[in-house]
């Protein structure tokens, strides 16, 4: 198949879908590779490499977009260039904030496959492929790092002929994959971790870690099918605020990870927890691209508030475009060998993998999250 990668125009955004190394198995299994000139430059991959790997270097994005059965991307793709992908192609990469109506409109007058990487299912076959794992990983991590650079106390116990030291204090809000890895990553560097979570399952996870859980009446339906955290109610959303506000005044850095899959993240920090937390903490909100964790998050700024810093990070994987890259690469290339695993390519909507990660086929819409909860008006 003719596979294309172009570049990334996201702002701000360093990554690119297939880096040099996973391309060389791509042409090894027959495949020709397009690559727009310069899509790995920020990443650190050079033209140059691509070449050596066999890849066809392409100066025209237009040219690139219009002889091309499958394009690979990362960042949801922008008007224009949804304009100029090629009849009947296939597109896989990431959508949901992609899908408004003239998306849709464009994918049935061009007949578009499309797959979104956030709809493949979290079951155990699919862990290869799962990207929003993988970046959720990086994000966790680099959340601590950006801590450890606003909060200003030492990260570890620090034994110095000035007296010792104490260390920094982190609360972790949802432990899944970005918030495990931010309390490893937080242990690594010494500080005392505890963390919350609505679901049961990840006690024994956090506490492997070396972070103590923080208790509360835990909900045995609090995860839906797929591995997310559900929406709760009004009575244990304020039952779960009294006891993150009680522990976010006793830390010294917060770091929030909870969002629910299509919908805005869950306010888990008020304006009033944010008063009572000791001046000079610092909140990360991890949710910040769902509209925050906390009341007051400013997405994509850093501000400081009641003595308090809070970071609205966004797209912290693109921090780390290098191994971001190669993570990414090897996820999107094994959904698409799984896509694509029948001799004759034809997709097997019978697999729970394809079928849910499959937005548009042909140009409808087939996937019946997307037909019920976010679009409204094309023949499907």
């Amino acid at each position: 198949m003719k596979i294309g990668i172009p570049k990334e125009i996201y702002k701000g955004e360093k990554r690119v879908a297939i880096i040099p190394k996973i391309a060389t198995h791509l042409l090894k299994e027959g495949h020709e590779l397009f690559i727009e000139a310069g899509a790995g430059e920020k990443a650190c991959f050079p033209d140059a490499e691509y070449k050596q790997a066999g890849a066809v270097i392409v100066t025209d994005t237009q040219l690139l977009y219009s002889g091309i059965e499958v394009i690979m991307k990362i960042q949801p793709p922008q008007k224009h260039e949804l304009e100029m992908l090629k009849n009947g192609s296939t597109y896989i990469g990431f959508l949901s904030s992609a899908l408004t109506d003239d998306f849709f409109k464009l994918m049935s007058e061009k007949s578009i496959t499309s797959f979104a990487m956030e709809f493949i299912p979290r079951i155990s076959r699919s862990q290869s492929m799962d990207a929003l794992s993988s970046m959720a990983s990086i994000a966790g991590y680099r959340a601590v790092l950006i801590a450890a650079q606003y909060l200003g106390k030492f990260f570890p116990l620090m034994m110095t002929a000035a007296g010792t030291i104490p260390p920094a204090r982190v609360l972790v809000v949802g432990a899944g994959v970005a918030g495990l890895q931010a309390i490893a990553t937080a242990r690594r560097l010494g500080a005392r971790v505890e963390a919350f979570d609505t679901r049961p399952a990840v006690k024994e996870q956090v506490e492997s870690l070396g972070a103590q859980f923080v208790e509360m009446e835990l909900v045995a339906d609090a995860e839906t099918s797929t591995g997310y955290a559900k929406e709760m109610t009004e009575e244990f959303m304020k039952r779960e605020h009294e006891i993150i506000g009680d522990r976010a005044a006793q830390n010294h850095v917060v770091i929030t990870t909870a969002q629910l899959f299509g919908k805005r993240a869950p306010i888990l920090i008020t304006e009033e927890i944010v008063k009572k937390m000791q001046k000079g903490s610092v909140i990360i909100d991890l949710a910040a691209e769902q509209g925050g964790n906390c009341e007051i998050t400013e997405p994509g700024k850093n501000i400081c508030k009641h003595g308090v810093t809070i970071c609205g990070v966004l797209n912290l994987p693109s921090t780390l475009p290098i191994d971001a890259s190669a993570m990414y690469s090897r996820n999107i290339t094994e959904f698409f060998k799984h896509l694509y695993m029948a001799e004759d390519r034809k997709l097997d909507f019978e697999d729970k993998i394809t079928k849910n990660s499959c937005v548009t086929y042909n140009g409808k819409i087939v996937n019946d999250h997307v037909r019920k909860a976010i679009w409204k008006g094309v023949d499907t």
